[in-house]
């Protein structure tokens, strides 16, 4: 027992020595991190003060940096008043043909729809049998009055030539005379009957009246026809068409007769030119609208009842345009900030025109050759110097 006693002295008095070299060891090394940590702090802090201070020196002596913004001197432009619709195309003319006069049966239809017709030009006929007929009996009645006639003169001829000898009155002239008058009568009434029946028998054909463009045909070989049977064919006269474009009150201020518009139909990209021909004198209480009519020249793609949409260049007006950024508004009005010549900032009060794809149209305010503030004009006030930054305007 005293041995081991003896032993574990022996062991405790060897480890307290290397338990004391490595507590200085641990020592060393904190203060040494410290140190480092310290020296880098101490770098840090004295080029953040060297920073301000050069920030410092820069600043300007009245306070903060004079902010920049972007300028532009306009000049004039002119302007495009474009109006845009859409509607409905048509027939400028469009020609209802149906049946003129007694009708009956059709015996041949002779057009298609999309035929180009002349003036006059058959469309369909119908059956005239009974009719021709009938004016081939009043042709021979006007030869047998052509006749009566002949003998009726001839007999007043040959009494003309007695009278003078006593060998017949005067009475009896008197009645050849009448009988001759009687006989012309008779034949003026058969051609005038004979006249009528042809006429009539003209109208069995049914016919364009007018040369032009046919639409729709209604009608078929075999069917029976008559005034009442309505609307046969329909026509575009010449082949003329036109949008119908519904436009509000305050467009159509702006149109007369005359104008230029380009129409698109729905479905293609090609544009067709074309001119306003009537403007609708009146409005519809209830829509506030009225209806722009724009003539076109006839094309394949242009089919009455398609839907399509119109550009009208109303007309032009010369004035300052400016991007929208640059106007601003407030209780007082519209208004614009330009520099004066040391780059402070004025508020001009201006008037806008139309808003445009190219801008706004300053109607009134400016001249044109002002430095304009283009950005940043909701964050300047009066007097507020700036730095300009100079761009043209496209």
């Amino acid at each position: 027992m005293f041995g081991r006693q003896q032993d574990q002295l022996e062991y405790t008095g060897e480890e307290t020595p290397r338990r004391s070299r490595r507590w200085i060891w641990i020592l060393g090394i904190t203060i040494l991190v410290i140190g480092a940590i310290a020296a880098f702090a101490m770098v840090r802090g004295g080029d953040a003060a060297k920073k301000d201070a050069s920030q410092a020196a820069a600043a300007p002596k009245g306070g903060s940096q004079n902010p920049t913004v972007t300028v532009a001197v306009p000049g004039k432009t002119t302007l495009q008043t474009v109006v845009t619709g859409t509607g409905s195309l048509a027939a400028r003319r469009e020609m209802p043909v149906g049946v003129a006069g007694e009708g009956g049966i059709v015996t041949r239809v002779l057009v298609e729809p999309g035929s180009w017709v002349g003036a006059g030009q058959v469309l369909a006929t119908v059956d005239r049998s009974v009719q021709t007929q009938t004016a081939d009996s009043l042709a021979a009645s006007i030869r047998v009055a052509q006749a009566d006639l002949r003998l009726a003169q001839a007999e007043l001829d040959r009494a003309q030539r007695l009278v003078a000898n006593g060998f017949i009155s005067k009475a009896d002239i008197d009645r050849k005379t009448a009988a001759r008058d009687q006989a012309q009568a008779r034949l003026r009434v058969s051609q005038a009957q004979f006249s009528e029946t042809q006429a009539r028998n003209r109208r069995l054909d049914i016919r364009a009246p007018a040369a032009g463009l046919v639409l729709t045909r209604q009608v078929e070989p075999g069917q029976i026809v008559s005034s009442g049977s309505g609307v046969l064919f329909r026509m575009a006269m010449g082949g003329q068409m036109e949008l119908r474009t519904q436009l509000a009150e305050t467009d159509l201020q702006k149109l007369h007769a005359g104008v230029r518009a380009e129409v698109t139909p729905t479905g293609t990209t090609k544009t067709f030119p074309g001119e306003v021909w009537q403007v609708s004198p009146v409005i519809d209480p209830q829509t506030r609208q009225g209806i722009a009519r724009i003539a076109l020249k006839y094309d394949p793609a242009l089919r009455p009842g398609g839907f399509a949409s119109a550009r009208i260049i109303a007309g032009g007006v010369t004035a300052v345009v400016l991007p929208q950024s640059a106007v601003q508004s407030d209780n007082q009005g519209n208004y614009v900030y330009t520099l004066n010549a040391d780059n402070a900032a004025v508020r001009v009060p201006v008037t806008t025109g139309d808003v445009t794809e190219q801008g706004v149209a300053i109607t009134g305010g400016l001249s044109g050759n002002e430095r304009v503030v283009l950005t940043a004009g909701a964050f300047l006030n009066p007097g507020q110097k700036v730095i300009p930054n100079l761009q043209k305007l496209n």
